[in-house]
């Protein structure tokens, strides 16, 4: 039998369904054996390239809305005494066996690399403050690369390669006229680049989208605009990405 932390944690992740529970989840009511040896700076790397487009995991910098939030589904049992040990566990199968209706692929992680990101987010899930010392090393802080310059009437952006969702800078200028706007997409997540007139940030502007552009996973794409002096965001147009932080400003002067 379940004990009641397991229970709601489960719940709120979304992996207790029609009766099933996977298979390996609980061990009695004792907890979950924690994995030997577990390489957090890399199951940080990792859950960020691999799983961050989907969850928010505060100390991660990830805010993807496609799956559960990991700090929300795991805080009110940890206040209540779940185990980080045995958070680990329901995250490594949660991954190594899914749920057939959802949208995490099979084989999404395997091995110690599997083993790596279920002990970084067992140790992160709704954990007070930052990481720090090499932790805080592993990724870049989205979206604080240096700014984009128009150069030849181009305008070039890239999506964040990690799987941020986040171009590699939030900040551009360019110079009045036609400017041609290129976006490239190195992640595994599909990402589109649109432009509209004023600096509404992560909320949707009153303005009309003056161009955009989806791009595939591993793809560049462009479209060109005519920019007259002024402020622009240009912000990713799928689903809950712009409200996760992938946005910037052009100035145009």
């Amino acid at each position: 039998m379940l004990v009641p932390n397991v229970t709601h944690a489960l719940r709120r992740l979304g992996i207790i369904a029609s009766g099933l529970l996977v298979a390996g989840a609980v061990a009695g009511c004792g907890g979950l054996k924690r994995f030997d040896n577990p390489n957090l700076v890399q199951g940080k790397v990792l859950f960020v390239q691999k799983c961050g487009a989907c969850h928010t995991l505060a100390r991660a910098d990830t805010k993807g809305t496609v799956g559960p939030d990991l700090d929300d589904a795991f805080r009110e049992s940890i206040a209540n005494g779940l185990g980080r040990s045995t958070i680990e566990g329901i995250v490594h199968d949660q991954v190594l066996y899914p749920n057939a209706d959802g949208v995490m692929p099979a084989g999404l992680l395997k091995g110690s690399d599997l083993n790596d990101v279920a002990a970084y987010v067992a140790s992160a899930a709704a954990a007070p403050g930052p990481d720090t010392g090499l932790l805080a090393q592993a990724t870049q802080k989205p979206g604080t690369g240096p700014p984009a310059v128009e150069k030849n009437g181009v305008l070039a952006f890239t999506a964040d390669p990690t799987g941020q969702l986040s171009y590699t800078t939030r900040k551009a200028t360019a110079t009045p006229g036609p400017v041609t706007i290129s976006m490239s997409n190195m992640s595994g997540v599909a990402h589109n680049i649109a432009i509209q007139a004023g600096s509404s940030g992560a909320v949707q502007g009153p303005t009309p989208v003056l161009g955009a552009t989806p791009i595939s996973p591993k793809g560049t794409a462009s479209f060109m605009v005519t920019l007259k002096p002024g402020t622009y965001t240009y912000f990713c147009q799928a689903p809950g990405h712009r409200m996760a932080g992938m946005w910037g400003t052009i100035t145009v002067k």
